[in-house]
């Protein structure tokens, strides 16, 4: 609901903006309004898409090949309840796996931005720079027959970006068009209710990836301006992973059974991190 009242009044102030324009309330005479640096910032709401497939891979003779299962020591599979996206609510019988789960949380997005452009005609290109946060978070779990569960979770910590910026102003309105490269810090964790092994997590926490989106920009007085965007960004994170060994667990614990004793990998299977943005933006054109 807050996306949509956000996108409402988003388009109510760029329908209102030209007609200010317009009754002379600035004087936006200038034959390249949106020429010159700005600065400014965006807020908005972040939206990730469904990934209902998301489930755990498993290494489980430690040889960098992800597609083993995790058997019994009667040869069954000790994750046959299943998996489901979100985070776990607790322990739950194998019936219970795929509803025993919180979604994956959508949230509030900020960021403030320096950018520059140069209009030739109705033409208009430039650059933009970013970096702000979104509150998003994004999680899988998994379910054992012992029983337990184990959640991976990511978020994000904090993104900058640099982009490109092209589109055609008519008059003291600009539709554009962006893209670039995206650098992030992703925070990732894991938890489990299995008291008995020994986890260790692993893996980079910064990631490069891109991003791209367009929107539209209203000059509302010869320095300021507002406007509303849509973003799409993505990230590939498959280089985290979760080393389960012993620890006080029998030896036929289905992660260490003879004769792969060492322990096994874990790593999600989805790869990439990825959501959409809904914003409003403001800036300053000196």
């Amino acid at each position: 609901m807050m996306k949509f009242w956000m996108a409402g009044a988003m388009a109510s102030a760029l329908i209102a903006a030209p007609a200010m324009a317009q009754d002379g309330t600035y004087a936006g005479e200038d034959d390249a309004p949106f020429s010159g640096v700005y600065v400014g910032g965006s807020f908005g709401y972040d939206v990730q898409p469904n990934d209902v497939s998301s489930r755990f891979l498993f290494d489980r003779n430690l040889d960098g090949r992800f597609g083993d299962v995790v058997t019994t020591a009667t040869g069954a599979n000790a994750f046959s309840p299943g998996f489901c996206n979100g985070r776990a609510r607790s322990v739950l019988s194998p019936q219970n796996a795929a509803t025993g789960c919180d979604n994956d949380k959508d949230g509030i997005a900020y960021y403030g931005r320096v950018g520059a452009d140069h209009q030739v005609g109705n033409i208009v290109y430039g650059v933009v720079g970013e970096f702000g946060k979104s509150e998003i978070t994004d999680s899988v779990s998994a379910f054992s027959t012992t029983p337990a569960w184990y959640t991976f979770t990511r978020s994000i910590d904090w993104e900058a970006s640099v982009r490109g910026r092209a589109g055609y102003a008519a008059n003291n309105t600009l539709f554009y068009g962006t893209f670039g490269g995206g650098y992030a810090r992703i925070n990732r964790e894991f938890a489990t209710s299995n008291g008995s092994n020994a986890f260790a997590l692993s893996g980079k926490r910064n990631q490069f990836g891109f991003l791209g989106g367009g929107g539209i920009e209203q000059k509302i007085g010869r320095n300021f301006s507002i406007g509303m965007e849509y973003m799409y960004h993505q990230y590939r994170d498959d280089d985290t992973r979760v080393r389960v060994t012993q620890g006080s667990a029998p030896a036929t614990n289905p992660f260490v059974l003879a004769p792969n004793t060492s322990g096994t990998d874990i790593r999600r299977s989805d790869d990439k991190f990825r959501w959409h943005s809904l914003r409003a933006t403001a800036a300053f054109r000196f």
